[in-house]
């Protein structure tokens, strides 16, 4: 059995969760009552989930597209064109308002939208298909109704596209080559 070392994260959250890092190593984050014993029994638990997700990420830094300050500059120059283009017809779609569009390079996230209705966007969608790229847009404008990601967040979601599910799949698994 391969053995690994982890990072311990705890924090104020209510659940135990595993997340795996680009670089392949585990993170465990966890409320300040569990116990280092419980840490271990789950991570022993979760060992062959651990072992195929690292697998996964270590082939995924092998296909990782390599991106130039040249595809930089002209994602973004794309991005500032298309996304408020798509964000207009998806909020008349929705009978939604927004604020700022901001365009950025985050390294976990493709969108974001604040409390004031402002939306972020990471300039490297412009590197997706079309159909994923509207997801994010929807997924976020989505949130100018619904702050969260309850049931009520998912039906506006799925009024506006249907088969979401697949675009968001589809999403996760190009997410790692980007």
């Amino acid at each position: 059995m391969e053995k690994y070392t982890y990072e311990w994260v705890r924090s104020r959250r209510k659940t135990v969760v595993i997340q795996i890092r680009e670089d392949g190593g585990v993170v465990v984050r966890t409320p300040y009552s569990v116990s280092r014993r419980q840490v271990e029994q789950f991570l022993e638990e979760r060992q062959a989930w651990i072992l195929k997700n690292r697998q996964t990420m270590k082939e995924a830094q092998n296909q990782k597209t390599v991106i130039t300050e040249e595809m930089r500059k002209a994602g973004i120059q794309k991005a500032k064109e298309i996304f408020p283009e798509r964000v207009e017809y998806y909020a008349q779609t929705m009978g939604i308002s927004y604020g700022r569009i901001t365009i950025r390079e985050q390294k976990t996230r493709w969108g974001s939208c604040s409390s004031k209705g402002n939306l972020n966007f990471n300039w490297k969608m412009t590197l997706l298909p079309m159909e994923l790229l509207d997801y994010v847009v929807v997924h976020e404008l989505a949130h100018r109704r619904e702050m969260n990601h309850s049931k009520a967040f998912w039906e506006i979601v799925e009024q506006v596209l249907p088969d979401y599910r697949e675009r968001r799949k589809r999403l996760r698994e190009l997410t790692a080559a980007l």
